[in-house]
């Protein structure tokens, strides 16, 4: 096959992708391409199994000269690929048993709305913030990256600010609407997060997006820059409010832990953890816990007693905060989603057993 056969050939996955209301595409070697439709793999029977020539002949179809180098070298790379004005991917490409394989997520052009992703509206407030630190966390594939980007299109609808985003690699791109946004993309517009955080002090940021908290001086400056009039929207790949906040502490060094954690305490804004769950009717609905930062979450945090911050969610609803066995309960009791579904995706069984 030609160069010009392999482009029409992942044009043509691509195309499937969408037409199929697909959320993601993989190629790999022996097997057919296959797509995620509604958290379900479907191989693509009517295409013919891959093999190590096809997934070379994608290589320079997806990546440029210098990614196919960084590729073959590293072995492994993150990185975006643009159909046209039609569709945005991202993408990762790996080595497995020695041959290459691609998976690649797609990212609507559009921009989705709090309502339009049924989320509460309470994330509203957390973008009218000046300052402070907001994480959304889950595991991968549950629509982080997609909350956020309804959050920082919010502030950019609402308000006049300078808004940097630190990405490997970017997805979404916001249209400049009342506030001036500047993406930046790690290997491409900067070195490392690292080296774009140190620089973001002399930027005169606002707002702060970083795709997600990597390493040590990720975190450090992250906090620091929501303790100094800044906010700072990012995600972490943990499973709760309180998981994530241990992960960060424990990230440190052991003498450093008692100033993350008060610096921790005085800038942490909001934790929102969110899972999709196969809906009743189709396609994926949000569940999700909510954890807002009072003065007992503060206290909690300043002293070393974050395992009782679940209890405070529970019975922090007047407050606004949200569970999750109660987000699960409610959607079930929507006919949302199924009872089974609600006690897989359940942190603890038996309290959810009580709520539906």
């Amino acid at each position: 096959m030609t160069p010009a056969d392999y482009k029409k050939e992942f044009e043509d996955l691509v195309e499937t992708v969408m037409k199929e209301s697909g959320s993601d595409l993989h190629l790999s070697v022996g097997r057919y391409p296959t797509i995620r439709v509604n958290g379900f793999l479907v191989p693509l029977m009517n295409k013919r199994t891959l093999t190590a020539d096809d997934m070379k002949g994608f290589l320079p179809v997806v990546l440029s000269d210098e990614d196919q180098e960084l590729f073959l070298r590293n072995k492994e790379i993150d990185f975006s690929y643009a159909y046209g004005d039609k569709a945005r991917f991202r993408g990762n490409g790996y080595f497995q048993q020695g041959s290459i394989s691609f998976a690649f997520r797609l990212i609507p052009k559009k921009i989705r709305t709090f309502a339009e992703l049924n989320l509460p509206p309470l994330l509203e407030s957390f973008c009218e913030k000046q300052q402070g630190f907001f994480l959304v966390v889950g595991p991968v594939g549950h629509g982080k990256t997609t909350t956020l980007a309804a959050m920082v299109d919010r502030i950019n609808e609402t308000r006049a600010e300078h808004i940097i985003t630190i990405e490997d690699p970017i997805e979404y791109i916001y249209e400049q609407k009342k506030s001036m946004i500047d993406q930046r993309e790690v290997r491409i517009d900067t070195l490392d997060f690292g080296t774009a955080l140190r620089s973001v002090f002399r930027e005169d940021v606002d707002v702060l997006f970083i795709g997600e908290m990597r390493g040590i001086d990720t975190m450090s400056t992250a906090v620091t820059a929501a303790e100094t009039g800044h906010l700072v929207l990012s995600t972490l790949h943990t499973n709760n409010a309180a998981q994530t906040i241990n992960r960060i502490i424990d990230s440190f060094p052991a003498a450093q832990q008692d100033q993350i954690r008060i610096q921790l305490a005085a800038s942490l804004s909001g934790i929102f953890s969110q899972r999709l769950i196969p809906s009743v009717s189709g396609g994926l609905v949000p569940a999700y816990e909510l954890l807002i930062s009072t003065p007992a979450v503060q206290n909690l945090i300043r002293e070393k007693r974050v395992h009782e911050i679940p209890t405070v969610i529970e019975t922090g609803l007047d407050q606004g905060m949200i569970d999750m066995n109660r987000s699960l309960a409610e959607l079930v009791r929507r006919g949302e989603i199924t009872t089974e579904n609600a006690y897989l995706y359940s942190p603890n069984p038996k309290i959810l057993e009580k709520l539906i």
